[in-house]
């Protein structure tokens, strides 16, 4: 357990470090308050030197954004090539990200945030850090991705496949892109050998927030087993089947990628950007050497069923950024002993892909979401 130091008011102070990134503790921590500004704020954190809030808690979100603009003010420039773009943006904003992570507030050991106008964050930041213990320092950016990762689970996200909303949780992949939703929902369900007219069972890897296996269940496959390597995956999943009424079909397991025995369909959409995760949160968008991927092909024709499909679901947004290419993709296939059954498209829908200011634009703007048929053989 880490711990971080610090000095108020003459008393040496100490309580618990929590960051979701695992960065270390700070080294040196100040005390600020409503009178502190941007500019010097942004010089601290710049130095290495974190900044305790003990103002008005609104007054520490202005700060926060006050210092966000001044970090935005010089743009990484583009690159020689897309993924070099691509790189230097991320670089970017990963280091935005830990001077803006300087901002700390403390929570008690309810978990209550003992400043002015400050909200009630106790449901919010048990759902997300678990039952509290002690004292401990976390960043105000992240104990924003808090509050919002409550709202989220409190209203949940409509999903017109499911004409039900489903409800993500702290730290795992919300579905608000749906086009790759809908292509599981309408792609042609694979016809198995023998008298059966469609799946009888299927895995669902990665499962995320369960959304998938909630389509495949409700499209009416009799046994759906819903895999993650998460821990908060795997209870965020349960709890959706649970409300959707669909927990006599849906089975949810791990932490593994693919569960025992064989199944006639098997669907996965893996992180679709071969990049490493700087964090937890980030692993449903970063895939490290695609690694994800990769197992997923290798292990697919050892589970599938006589007759049955794998579904690959997976943006080329990576090849458009130079980090993957079609032909990596089909030799990877090929040397898995799969091949390509057939492929639905579809495009984007999010506004990102239709922004011009973004660095990314020419990528996103083309980007494509397939879902691949792969059987064995």
């Amino acid at each position: 357990m880490a711990t971080a130091h610090w000095t108020e008011s003459g008393t040496p102070r100490s309580a618990r470090w929590h960051s979701e990134s695992a960065t270390p503790p700070p080294a040196r921590v100040v005390v600020a308050d409503d009178r502190t500004k941007a500019d010097t704020a942004c010089r601290l954190a710049r130095e290495g030197t974190a900044l305790l809030w003990r103002g008005d808690f609104h007054n520490g979100r202005h700060l926060l954004q006050a210092m966000g603009r001044r970090l935005d003010r010089v743009p990484p420039g583009p690159g020689d090539s897309p993924a070099e773009t691509f790189h230097l943006h991320r670089r970017a904003r990963g280091h935005r990200a830990r001077l803006l992570s300087g901002l700390l507030v403390l929570l008690e050991d309810d978990h209550c945030l003992r400043l002015r106008r400050a909200p009630d964050v106790r449901l919010a930041c048990a759902e997300a850090y678990g039952p509290p213990r002690e004292p401990t320092l976390v960043p105000l950016r992240e104990l924003l991705g808090v509050i919002g990762a409550h709202e989220w689970r409190r209203k949940g996200v409509p999903v017109p496949a499911l004409g039900a909303r489903v409800h993500p949780h702290y730290g795992v992949f919300s579905p608000v892109r749906g086009e790759y939703v809908d292509l599981v929902a309408r792609a042609p369900l694979p016809a198995p050998a023998g008298p059966r007219t469609g799946p009888r069972t299927a895995f669902d890897l990665g499962t995320g927030t369960g959304v998938l296996a909630a389509v495949l269940a409700r499209r009416g496959v009799g046994r759906v087993v819903a895999t993650d390597i998460s821990t908060r995956a795997m209870a965020c999943a349960r709890d959706n089947v649970r409300g959707l009424g669909l927990a006599g079909q849906v089975e949810v397991t791990g932490p593994a990628l693919f569960p025992d025995g064989r199944a006639d369909l098997i669907v996965c959409n893996p992180p679709w950007i071969p990049a490493r995760p700087t964090s937890a949160l980030e692993q449903g968008v970063y895939d490290q050497d695609g690694a994800m991927l990769r197992d997923f092909l290798g292990g697919l024709a050892g589970h599938l069923r006589p007759g049955g499909e794998g579904w690959l679901v997976l943006s080329d947004l990576a090849e458009h950024l130079g980090l993957r290419t079609r032909r990596d993709l089909r030799a990877a296939i090929a040397a898995a002993g799969l091949r390509v059954a057939g492929r639905l498209d579809t495009r984007p829908r999010h506004p990102r892909a239709r922004d011009a200011a973004d660095p990314l634009h020419a990528a996103r703007s083309a980007e494509v979401t397939s879902l691949w048929r792969l059987t064995a053989g």
